[in-house]
């Protein structure tokens, strides 16, 4: 099979994503996945597509990523891995894509606009 390498993208953040043929080790930035990604719901996310076409076990998983926050990179992972699914099988893709796990998220944060506190947020006006 050889090694499948598929990028995902979610808010800053940019996951790139190694398969090799494995026992089902996951290392993220040369570290240990559990230690990376330490809460239970971030990992959830990490392993989704790897669970949803029971290969969890079949595959080794090499990641490389950077910017964004925790949950960013969650889901920029996720994309990657479930795009990597679907060239291991195409049969995968029926199972994945209903979830929504194929699908670009275009959300971005929005910029904050002079003259305002934040993005959408005033400064308070008082009358004296």
């Amino acid at each position: 099979m050889g090694v499948i390498h598929k990028i995902g993208r979610r808010k800053c953040a940019v996951a790139r994503v190694y398969l090799t043929e494995g026992t089902g080790k996951i290392t993220v930035n040369k570290r240990e996945f559990a230690n990376y990604f330490p809460t239970p719901t971030l990992q959830y996310k990490v392993m989704q597509p790897l669970a949803m076409t029971e290969n969890a076990e079949n595959f080794d998983v090499k990641i490389n990523v950077y910017g964004g926050g925790s949950t960013g990179q969650a889901e920029a992972v996720r994309m990657a891995i479930a795009r990597a699914m679907c060239e291991v099988d195409a049969e995968n893709r029926l199972v994945l894509k209903p979830e929504g796990l194929l699908t670009r998220d275009p959300r971005m944060v929005e910029r904050k606009k002079f003259g305002q506190k934040k993005a959408r947020k005033k400064f308070q006006f008082s009358k004296r």
